[in-house]
């Protein structure tokens, strides 16, 4: 299997419009490091720590930990260091891989993250209409006073 540069990996996501593509495809991103001219020019492969689980759900490898909340921690101004912190289970290198992939790649990762809030929308409406909402507070508190 011959591995793939980072544009060719962004053209099969623009044409695919879905990040989950990148990691089943192994989920690599490829640095180019370059020295001294007459030193040789390598290329780094790193795998990014994101994986999706049987739920179609990208998270943080080895983690519960979603794309969807590391992105809004860091989106709402925390710093690798504090999402870290505030999620014991991530690892400081992990978080930092994941914001550089989003910082990298910001149209799959909102894409992907369009789609979710999507299905969940969907998904709040059809729980909705099975169970209506209305007069909740009242029912429960009727329950409460027998």
């Amino acid at each position: 299997m011959s591995e793939k540069s980072d544009s060719e990996l962004n053209d099969e996501l623009r044409l695919e419009g879905d990040l989950r593509k990148l990691l089943k495809d192994g989920g690599r991103d490829k640095y180019v490091v370059s020295g001294d001219e007459d030193m040789a020019v390598s290329a780094i492969t790193e795998l990014i720590p994101l994986h999706v689980d049987a739920d179609d759900v990208i998270r943080v490898s080895g983690t519960r930990v979603t794309l969807d909340t590391l992105v809004a921690a860091f989106s709402e101004g925390a710093t690798a260091e504090e999402i870290a912190q505030q999620y014991p289970t991530l690892k400081l290198a992990d978080v930092y891989s994941v914001i550089g992939y989003y910082l990298r790649h910001p149209a799959e990762t909102q894409t992907y993250l369009q789609q979710r809030q999507q299905r969940a929308e969907a998904a709040r409406q059809q729980n909705e209409s099975r169970f209506d909402p209305a007069g909740i507070r009242e029912r429960l508190l009727s329950r409460r006073v027998r």
